[in-house]
């Protein structure tokens, strides 16, 4: 049962959620890749939320540049890694949740020891490669897991529930690397706090999460929008090909 300070603090969202929800929540785990610019906006929310145990892992250092988007950081943090920055910031927001920082790069070798024993996954990592590497090893896994990204003013997230729904193979095929692009900090803050939604409605079994659908938001031209997506048969990492093999 919730304690009397948790329906103090989750007083707004307990009408919503119901106390069984937040109380789902409270046993709930989500592991956030990347603390970065939408990772700094889902962790924030993923902890005011009251999700009982967090993890974060970056391996990157916290730079002036990253100011001006990744706002969990702060002046008096540069230099320090992100995903311990990323752990006081959150632990200043909600002291009641536990949290786990992961302080290094995530790797298709190290994911799925990472990954293992959590709800599930965020992805807000930079760059193609690192994307379809969390994708990979989460449908492998069969851990529920949502995809963001983000691009000048513009943002999408899906997420999977692997086995069940497309996967970012199966939305975007295996696209080219590419570099660092600008951003605008709204675009990954939009970005961040849908993630964080969808982890707070798939832990508590609330509201119609982004399956089989990618949500595109255009914040220059503010619009919005989603396009359907349907499972590839011949796609690599989730079709009847990977199934199959050993």
């Amino acid at each position: 049962m919730l304690t009397d300070a948790e329906r103090a603090r989750y007083a707004r969202s307990i009408p919503l959620l119901g106390e069984e929800g937040q109380e789902a929540l409270r046993r709930g785990s989500v592991l956030v890749i990347g603390a970065g610019g939408v990772g700094s906006a889902a962790l924030l929310y993923l902890a005011a939320a009251g999700v009982g145990t967090i993890a974060v892992a970056d391996g990157d250092r916290v730079e002036r540049s990253n100011l001006q988007r990744q706002i969990l950081h702060t002046e008096d943090r540069l230099g320090e890694n992100k995903a311990l920055s990323a752990a006081r910031a959150m632990a200043e927001r909600n002291s009641e949740i536990r949290i786990r920082a992961i302080p290094e790069h995530v790797s298709r070798r190290t994911l799925p020891e990472l990954a293992r024993g959590y709800d599930f996954v965020i992805d807000a990592a930079d760059g193609p490669a690192a994307k379809l590497m969390i994708n990979d090893g989460c449908v492998a896994a069969g851990i529920p897991f949502c995809h963001c990204g983000t691009s000048g003013l513009r943002f999408q997230v899906m997420t999977c529930l692997p086995g069940r729904t497309p996967c970012v193979r199966c939305a975007f095929g295996s696209p080219a690397a590419g570099g660092p692009g600008s951003t605008l900090g709204p675009a990954c803050g939009a970005a961040g706090s849908v993630a964080a939604a969808e982890a707070v409605k798939y832990l508590a079994g609330r509201g119609e999460l982004l399956t089989g659908r990618l949500l595109m938001g255009d914040l220059a031209a503010m619009s919005f929008r989603t396009v359907p997506l349907a499972r590839d048969p011949d796609c690599p990492t989730c079709g009847a090909a990977a199934s199959r093999a050993p």
